[in-house]
């Protein structure tokens, strides 16, 4: 594949992004156009109404009757530098607000692809690299539009605009004009495109190094310090850094050639299109007036081309964003949107000999695992860290894919699920919490959008957080601060057990202890879950080794996972995880 097919090829995803605004991009594209045009017209108006000025003044002090139009030019140079002006604001605010614009659905879809990622897949880099695809990488493709399309668009558009007006007078000089500006044009962009490729691709993934190290660093400095590797850190960082500013100072001499080309290109036109328009006038072909003018019209195209060099230099920064961007957005898994409309009351969850094998693992986190549970019933699953807990909570959410068997979901594949649908039907509490810079109630209503303040209230009553919050200056309208570091860490734990009860979704995936308090009041059924209609599955860690133990229940002691037995809340007695697992189909499931 060669470079330039390797270009479009990363870059077709996000230009079939920026095709959803295409409106919007046309119409900046033409404010684009009118600001060139009107710094065209002015130009070239100015250099005729001056030079026929003269003219008609060397005539008059001759003492030959001569007279000039004054108005009609003098309001076409005072109407170029007004619309000049204007179009070039308007430009400026329209343009940037489209590319504000397309970030934020960049980031959207990327933050999307980030959601569906599973645990496994996020631990393989720094949650520092994860931040830098969003921020990073993403703004480096807000010059795709801004200066690696419109402008050399626009700039082409002028070239063959202002060749065509040149011909009118002087069709040798208007072809010669369009040759030596296409060629131009072309070098300064593929020509700069290829020379700033390697280096601008290659500034990306080092700036990135360098962020990492410098972070990693600053958070390991007194491991690193107490190991004696602080200095070898320390050189590796310093290669990152030199190696760094070398691909700068190479950048900027690229860029430097391109603008000392650019200069040079337009002033080679303006001398080559004067002389043959002086050989026009000399013929008696044209006034001097429109001599002058048209080099002066093509002193305009500074303007067009001047932003070509630089931007397309860096053009290898873009194609390395995108790629990297590519690299995440192929994690995404996709399903079918199912044809079969999803019940409304049979939930019942089949896993059929489910098999997860990670990249790179030895063995399967997941084995030919098989169980049903039907509606109504909640299944309590214990097991040590690393025994397929997690695995199997992003398999029944959808965030991970089987490698082999079938999970089904009322009696419908579960990759065939409607996104949206599934999303109602199936929930996950994990160890994490995660708390947005708003209020309350705004957090509340992440899970149930449609929730009023007293189903808001009934919530927090359910998990012991009422009286909390009452006590609260604003109550619901307290604002969290940022990842709810204005609560206690407890209170952020219960805080989203609380998202559950107030969603009533059908399923509940937990994977962190409630306080005890919590713990004994959720004994038997959440408040506002239907015995029967609701499921719940529950993950608990142990200390003891063995299989997977799974045990349906209606509920179970957190307190007392680590014992290896499981309690029925109703009292019926213990049951040993062990026997119990030895006498269900999830015997071998790991």
């Amino acid at each position: 594949m060669t470079t330039h097919d390797s270009l479009i090829v990363t870059l077709r995803p996000w230009l079939a992004a920026l095709n959803r605004r295409r409106k919007r991009l046309w119409l900046g594209a033409l404010i684009m156009l009118l600001t060139l045009l009107s710094a065209l017209g002015l130009l070239a108006v100015s250099g005729w109404f001056i030079t026929a000025t003269g003219i008609t003044g060397l005539l008059l002090a001759a003492g030959i009757a001569a007279s000039l139009e004054v108005y009609v030019p003098g309001g076409a140079i005072r109407f170029f530098a007004v619309s000049r002006t204007v179009t070039r604001y308007i430009e400026r605010i329209y343009n940037h607000d489209t590319v504000l614009r397309l970030l934020a659905d960049l980031r959207t879809q990327m933050f999307g692809v980030l959601s569906q990622l599973d645990g496994h897949s996020l631990a393989k880099r720094r949650a520092s690299d994860w931040l830098n695809r969003l921020t990073a990488d993403i703004d480096t493709l807000d010059s795709l539009y801004l200066r690696l399309m419109a402008p050399p668009a626009v700039a082409l558009l002028a070239i063959l605009l202002l060749s065509a007006g040149v011909a009118i007078f002087v069709p040798q000089a208007g072809l010669l004009l369009g040759v030596v500006l296409l060629l131009g044009w072309l070098w300064l962009t593929l020509g700069q495109a290829r020379l700033g490729m390697a280096a601008s691709e290659r500034h990306v993934h080092q700036l990135e190094a360098l962020r990492s190290r410098t972070i990693e660093q600053l958070q390991g400095l007194a491991e690193l310090e107490a190991y004696s590797g602080l200095d070898d850190h320390r050189r590796k960082l310093d290669a990152i850094e030199q190696q760094l500013q070398q691909d700068q100072r190479q950048l900027g001499r690229f860029a430097a050639l391109g603008n000392a080309l650019q200069a040079w290109l337009v002033s080679a036109a303006t001398l080559m299109t004067l002389w043959l328009a002086a050989l026009a006038w000399q013929a008696g072909s044209i006034s001097g007036a429109v001599m002058v003018m048209l080099p002066m019209a093509v002193l305009a195209m500074n303007e067009a081309l001047g932003a070509l060099p630089a931007a397309f230099t860096w053009l290898g920064a873009t194609k390395g964003a995108a790629a990297r961007l590519n690299q995440l957005d192929a994690k995404r898994m996709t399903y079918s949107a199912g044809t079969t409309a999803p019940p409304q009351d049979a939930k019942t969850l089949l896993l059929d000999a489910v098999s997860v094998v990670y990249p790179g693992a030895l063995q399967p986190a997941l084995d030919t695992l098989s169980f049903t549970l039907a509606p109504g019933e909640r299944l309590a699953i214990t097991g040590n860290s690393g025994s397929g807990k997690s695995t199997l909570a992003a398999l029944i959410s959808r965030q991970l894919a089987p490698s082999q068997g079938h999970i089904m979901l009322g009696g419908i594949n579960l990759a065939d699920w409607p996104e949206h649908e599934l999303r109602q039907r199936v929930a996950v509490l994990t160890q994490h919490s995660e708390l947005f810079d708003d209020s309350l109630a705004a957090n509340l209503r992440v899970a149930y959008p449609e929730a009023d303040d007293d189903l808001l209230w009934q919530a927090l009553e359910n998990v012991d957080l009422a009286d909390w919050a009452k006590s609260l200056p604003k109550g619901l309208r307290t604002r969290v601060g940022e990842g709810g570091v204005s609560f206690p860490a407890a209170r952020r734990a219960e805080w989203h057990w609380h998202a559950f009860t107030c969603a009533t979704r059908i399923w509940c995936c937990w994977m962190s202890p409630l306080p005890a308090s919590t713990a004994q009041r959720h004994s038997g059924w959440p408040p506002g879950w239907t015995p029967g209609y609701n499921n719940a599955v529950w993950f608990i860690w142990c200390i003891s080794v063995g299989t997977l133990r799974l045990n349906r229940v209606r509920a179970i002691y957190p307190a007392l996972a680590n014992s290896g037995h499981l309690h029925h809340a109703d009292g019926s007695g213990a049951t040993s995880a062990k026997e119990h697992c030895d006498n269900t189909p999830c015997q071998n499931a790991l």
